[in-house]
């Protein structure tokens, strides 16, 4: 058994068309609490996208919901974490302090259902120092949290352990390397990352398109592997999960553990103003 997902192997289906998200806006980023059965789901608010406003949402691992909360000035929402602490107590990891929509930082805070928060209701932390675009993914397996962030305008990772991450001790990250192969063709859209073990995987591309992606050629999804220890990219593959799909925009990578191991990914679909997401997963390489 390896640690790997077998990006080779044919995606399955998980969860079909769902309609249960509060906002009928695209999912962007979803995270699981695989202690208690529970899938978290970010999504831009309507309007709210230059504010960085979000709506998070909490399903059962059927897609029902079961609440949601409202995040002004957060960010985009193209990463999200879920940590369970020695306490019990569940943190959702998510960007924070936006600027033009997408988050300056990084925060932590717990879901209760109906509530609003702002900016000044969290604690933002500026792990790398001028940088923008702040994206977490967090690992319990490895208990190691990525950050994703844009220096100079150029896409990096960096991983710390969880640890020293929650006692703001950022001055030894386990890994620090440019973002590198998500996709053949650069201009294609970043859609989402997950963190798990000593991978990150990559998830990019773009809705169909009747002129430059057509629902006929099964679109230009691609998902992607690379090394922390190395930076290096490991693997790349085109998917065909979801052909069918209307729309059919890719969003949002997360894994269970459970289950044998999923990389679980994300897509849109539906009309404005009625989105609707889907779930595939692939399996761990065995």
């Amino acid at each position: 058994m390896t640690d790997r997902f077998d990006l080779t192997a044919p995606a399955e289906r998980w969860l079909w068309r769902k309609d249960t998200l509060k906002e009928p806006t695209l999912l962007q980023s979803f995270a699981f609490d695989e202690v208690h059965q529970h899938l978290y789901v970010l999504q831009l608010r309507r309007g709210g996208g230059a504010a960085g406003d979000l709506c998070l949402n909490r399903l059962d691992l059927r897609g029902k919901r079961l609440g949601h909360m409202y995040l002004r000035g957060f960010g985009h929402g193209v990463g999200m974490g879920v940590q369970h602490a020695s306490d019990g107590t569940v943190w959702i990891w998510t960007e924070a302090d936006a600027r033009n929509g997408y988050g300056r930082g990084v925060t932590r805070f717990r879901f209760f259902d109906g509530a609003v928060r702002t900016r000044a209701d969290v604690k933002v932390r500026h792990p790398v120092p001028g940088s923008t675009s702040n994206q977490p993914s967090v690992c319990m397996a490895s208990h190691r949290i990525a950050v994703r962030h844009r220096v100079d305008g150029e896409p990096r990772y960096r991983v710390w352990d969880l640890d020293a991450f929650v006692a703001r001790d950022y001055s030894a990250p386990i890994a620090d390397f440019p973002q590198t192969g998500a996709h053949p063709d650069p201009g294609i859209p970043f859609q989402g990352y997950a963190l798990a073990g000593d991978h990150i995987y990559q998830l990019a591309g773009s809705a169909y398109d009747a002129r430059t992606n057509p629902p006929a050629r099964r679109g230009n999804i691609h998902l992607s592997c690379l090394d922390i220890r190395t930076g290096e990219l490991r693997e790349r593959r085109r998917t065909e999960a979801g052909h069918s799909l209307d729309h059919r925009e890719p969003e949002g990578l997360a894994v269970r553990h459970g289950a044998g191991g999923r990389l679980c990914l994300g897509l849109g679909s539906g009309e404005v103003g009625k989105r609707r997401f889907s779930i595939y997963f692939k399996p761990r390489a065995s």
